[in-house]
């Protein structure tokens, strides 16, 4: 859906301290998960590591029973681009990619995450194409700077991807996160002239470019939720949580309690 103007709620100081535990621990508990991934785990195995991590750290996940998702996670194997739920079916082999997109509560606040990674030994064009995801969300985050606009971060993210031979995913695109998961404003990962909002300090953003192989189209399964490639071909997903200060972006969602971005 493309993003809308409407207001922006801006975050003090203290806001973001907040929000920088809750994307934080969002992060630390997607290591755990990257950490266990492996052939012969369900990922509805990975779904109740997570769950339990969120125990353990007297959080909330995020997801479950938002709009009615069923999991704490989604879980993205293979063409699957984003919202794929977790199942005892769904066991990993080698040579599979997974995307692990989480978020947490915490006092209130939101953080959310996203990584792909290898299961075991894969193609080199599966490599490729998460490292290209990677560093195009990388160029997404360069681009959160006071002053610049919104579509600089889509334009940042598209050109990134597309230079590396890939495509971008146009269906879903990346928010606003504060009180509420998906607050305003969209965050396209393309460029669209329309998103001439002016970045400011105070502002947090969730940038989570989906890159694809093929092309760039997705669909949606049966169970309303799992959006997979249109050619059956993979598809990666990275995503970080980032606050707008005065000298530029600061990725919040980094284990250790965040970490600036020069």
């Amino acid at each position: 859906m493309r993003a809308r103007r409407a207001a922006v709620t801006l975050k003090s100081v203290k806001d973001i301290e907040l929000m920088r535990v809750a994307a934080s621990t969002a992060a630390e508990i997607v290591e755990e998960l990257v950490q266990a991934v492996q052939p012969g785990v369900s990922t509805h195995d990975l779904d109740a590591m997570a769950e339990e991590a969120c125990r353990r750290r007297s959080v909330t996940p995020a997801f479950k029973g938002l709009y009615g998702f069923p999991a704490c996670l989604c879980v993205a194997v293979n063409d699957v681009v984003v919202h794929g739920i977790p199942s005892k079916d769904r066991v990993l082999a080698d040579g599979d990619v997974i995307g692990l997109d989480f978020g947490v509560v915490h006092r209130g606040w939101y953080g959310d995450h996203a990584r792909t990674v290898a299961v075991g030994q894969v193609d080199a064009e599966s490599i490729q194409l998460i490292e290209a995801t990677r560093l195009a969300l990388a160029a997404g985050i360069e681009a959160c700077k006071p002053g610049n606009r919104l579509r600089d971060i889509g334009k940042s993210v598209q050109d990134s991807a597309e230079g590396a031979g890939f495509s971008v995913v146009r269906d879903f695109v990346g928010h606003g996160i504060g009180r509420r998961l998906h607050e305003e404003p969209g965050v396209c990962n393309y460029y669209d002239r329309l998103q001439l909002m002016r970045l400011q300090a105070g502002m947090v953003l969730c940038v989570e470019p989906m890159v694809n192989v093929g092309s760039a189209g997705v669909r949606v399964l049966e169970d309303g939720w799992t959006a997979v490639t249109q050619d059956g071909r993979r598809s990666a997903h990275f995503e970080h949580t980032i606050a707008i200060t005065p000298t530029g972006p600061e990725v919040l969602s980094q284990v250790g309690w965040g970490a600036a971005v020069s």
